[in-house]
Parts: C-alpha cells; structure tokens; sequence
C-alpha cells in the first residue's frame, strides 16, 4: 500500500469564470476529458444539480473506460473538489481538485489526484507510477480544456 500525488498544470487565455463552469459542470467534460475517445457508446448517468457541490457522474464502458462515479464535493472560484470511484477495472477511490489562479493572460489550471494504492492498483503501480498511468492523460485533458476554453 502507498500513497500518491499526480500532478499537472497549464495556462489559460481565458476568464478563470468560464474555465471553472467548463469543470464544475461534468456535462462539460465530454469537450475536454482525455477520456472521451475511450468508448464513442460509453453510457453516461448525471444525477444531482448541474453543476457545483453535490453534482454527480456515472460511467460505463468497454474493457478500457471501466466504470465508475465522480461527485463534485467542494466548488469555490479556487477550487474544485472531486471524489473519484473506480469499480472496474478496479476499484479505487482518490481525491482530485482543480486548482485555478488569475494570471495576467487569464488562468492557471492545476489538476492534481491524491490516493492510496490498494489491492490490484497497488500491483500495478509498483511497476508503473501512477504519475505514468495518468499523468499524460492529465496533460491531454489539460490541452483540450486550454483550447475549449480559449475558442469560445
């Protein structure tokens, strides 16, 4: 069992209000999640508000989207809080937050995804870090939230 951080951030041109409605709104995530090209027949449940504390997302995909639920439990103009269920392909819980900071050319985005690696995850990891698992995924989903959030 260990704990882990991963982490990524970036620029972007844009009104720290907007970025933060494109993250407190997961019907806004099928723009920007570096998950989206995963399953094009993923199944998608939304319960809850729309948006902001209590908001609540479901997954269910093939072999490589698993399943799934997040639920957004801290929504500030700062930041956002996130728990995060895996069920498959294995179950896990972690903490994620989106950090976002004014900058004279408008946001810094922080993602960053805290937990602790048990069972099967904890098999895995010992030959991949955590931070290779996702961080790219991190640096795409970042990418594709700059470049939502800068076209509009």
């Amino acid at each position: 069992m260990s704990t882990f951080e991963v982490s990524r951030s970036t620029n972007i041109a844009a009104d720290p209000a907007s970025v933060h409605g494109r993250i407190n709104d997961f019907r806004e995530w099928t723009a920007w999640s570096p998950w989206e090209d995963v399953d094009p027949n993923l199944q998608r449940i939304y319960t809850g508000p729309d948006q902001g504390v209590g908001a609540h997302y479901a997954w269910q995909g093939n072999r490589k989207a698993g399943r799934g639920s997040m639920e957004i439990v801290s929504s500030t103009p700062e930041q956002i809080g996130v728990t995060l269920s895996f069920l498959k392909p294995w179950k896990a819980t972690n903490d994620v937050t989106f950090t976002l900071r004014p900058t004279g050319g408008g946001t810094e985005v922080t993602w960053t995804m805290t937990g602790v690696n048990r069972g099967m995850a904890g098999v895995v990891t010992k030959v991949f870090s955590m931070d290779k698992l996702v961080g790219k995924d991190f640096e795409k989903g970042l990418a594709r939230l700059k470049a939502v959030s800068e076209a509009r």
